[in-house]
């Protein structure tokens, strides 16, 4: 792998991959918590708006330009990122990052197609709140990040969609869209120095070779959280429940990856995992729980969630307190331990076999960290995690004073 910062301040990396099929990304640390001055729901529409049409390309061009060639064209945003990112057969590469390069640079933002766009998001938004899995979830953010940046919905609410303006978009990717806050990643079975030369050909066409422009992070302020304990009737066939509270940052190395391994264990995603094994399989409650983690980067947020029928809420929960609590009180043993270890590493080998998977990662470990980690660095530090360490991970996330939980009945 090669990587390195242009004379820009954009920051690249490519990846020689095993297939015929190419894979490249334009990674901006730029997200829901960056919309300050600007109406809710802005990152996620800009990311949606921005293929309605460049200076050079009409939409209906854009959306068939790698269509053609039997490609895909995508994006995705987070809290934190917005994602542009394609997969094209291997020759057809420099044409898909062109094109993504393209869409950043230069979007048009037709008044027509914003008033379509936004009747399409909104009905987005419904769609969420027909969900209680998904409304729940952006319900539990919201309180417990309130007042903190990380608090507003992704998709905005329709109120704010609807007053967002071509103006304002051209102004939130003029100030946002900035190459100091840019990531380029490609993986391929092409020659790696080939491909370098061909992506700074690319940024130089692009961005030119202007000063480095730094780097615009989000003031880190970690978050005050708000503990709650609340229960809303939605009238819902089924309970739903999320319960958590806050964890480490992307920054916080040691802990991040013991709560990695902790929430894995409780509630990943193998059928052996604890909460699965006493919920679903053991005693058939649930049709699906899990313990997630995601990172931010002054904050993290540790949530188990689980739809359930009614009269096996009371059950769950102390299920759940039960299993939460022995984490607590007592170190995994050195068996335990080692399995944990290999069943994640594991799970990490084989995602990151994925191409896709590869290149989106590259791109958020650029942004986060202005590197990217290697299998063997990330073994290393997996192996170095000690049964303590996931025990004093367990004590700190899910001591009741960090806890908060929102039940849908």
């Amino acid at each position: 792998m090669i990587s390195g910062k242009a004379d820009c301040g954009l920051q690249y990396a490519v990846r020689k991959g095993g297939s015929a099929v190419g894979y490249c990304a334009l990674s901006i640390k730029c997200g829901t918590r960056d919309e300050r001055g600007f109406h809710s729901g802005i990152a996620h529409f800009t990311e949606h708006t921005i293929f309605k049409g460049t200076a050079k390309r009409s939409a209906s061009v854009i959306n068939g330009y790698l269509d053609r060639l039997g490609g895909e064209l995508n994006a995705f945003t987070t809290k934190e990122e917005i994602v542009f990112h394609a997969t094209v057969l291997k020759e057809d590469l420099i044409k898909a990052a062109s094109l993504l390069f393209e869409l950043a640079t230069s979007p048009t933002f037709p008044e027509h197609e914003i008033n379509t766009e936004k009747g399409v998001v909104i009905d987005e938004i419904h769609s969420y709140k027909d969900t209680p899995s998904e409304d729940i979830y952006d319900r539990f953010e919201e309180m417990i990040f309130k007042g903190h940046p990380l608090s507003g919905p992704i998709l905005g609410t329709t109120a704010s969609v609807k007053k967002i303006t071509r103006e304002e978009l051209l102004k939130f990717v003029g100030e946002k869209f900035v190459p100091g806050k840019m990531a380029f990643t490609i993986v391929a079975d092409i020659d790696e120095k080939k491909m370098e030369k061909d992506v700074l050909r690319l940024i130089g066409r692009f961005f030119g070779t202007a000063p480095v422009v730094q780097d615009c992070a989000p003031e880190l302020n970690p978050p005050v959280p708000e503990h709650f304990d609340k229960t809303l009737n939605k009238r819902n066939h089924q309970a739903n429940c999320i319960i958590g509270g806050l964890a480490p940052s992307l920054y916080q190395e040691k802990e991040r990856l013991a709560t990695v391994l902790l929430c894995n264990i409780l509630g990943g995603p193998a059928s052996n995992s604890i909460l699965n094994n006493v919920l679903r399989e053991k005693n058939g409650w649930v049709y699906g729980v899990e313990c997630s983690y995601t990172q931010f980067a002054d904050t993290g947020l540790v949530a188990i969630s689980l739809g359930c029928d009614k009269a096996n809420l009371e059950k769950c929960l102390k299920a759940i307190e039960k299993e939460t609590g022995k984490l607590q009180a007592e170190a995994l043993t050195d068996r335990k331990m080692k399995a944990a270890k290999k069943q994640l590493l594991g799970q990490l080998a084989i995602s990151s076999d994925n191409g896709e998977t590869q290149c989106l990662s590259m791109g958020k470990g650029l942004l986060a960290y202005g590197r990217i980690t290697g299998g063997k660095e990330t073994k290393e530090l997996i192996e170095g995690i000690s049964a303590e360490d996931v025990r004093d991970m367990a004590r700190r996330i899910f001591a009741p004073e960090n806890l908060s939980r929102l039940i849908y009945i």
